[in-house]
């Protein structure tokens, strides 16, 4: 999994890339988390336009960066999911966890909502 990380606005965007498979993905992902919280940003959208694949160690990692932010009085939000990753969460009944948007631009207006 690639992390490629943007400020726009009171958010950080998260542009995830490749597959979620737990093991240094787990470290790095809450690594990021933790850091960004420590520089004072809490509001987090997820782009995972460019994931390929989400397994259960995967969606676990997700969740854990969820709890994480709402500890901390932040906020994480998914964009742009595939329709096989819409299909896991959907399954998974995650996205009754996860506030989910079709586009970016969507996710980042609905922070200000």
């Amino acid at each position: 999994m690639n992390i490629k990380q943007t400020v726009q606005g009171d958010v950080v965007v998260l542009a995830l890339a490749g597959k979620i498979m737990g093991g240094p993905d787990h470290e790095r992902f809450l690594g990021e988390i933790k850091t960004l919280i420590a520089d004072g940003h809490v509001d987090v959208l997820l782009d995972l336009s460019k994931v390929t694949w989400v397994n259960s160690t995967g969606l676990g990692i997700l969740v854990s960066g969820f709890h994480t932010l709402k500890k901390n009085g932040g906020r994480l939000k998914i964009c742009s999911v595939s329709d096989r990753i819409d299909n896991i969460l959907n399954v998974t009944q995650l996205k009754l966890v996860f506030d989910t948007y079709a586009t970016c631009e969507e996710a980042l207006a609905s922070f200000n909502q």
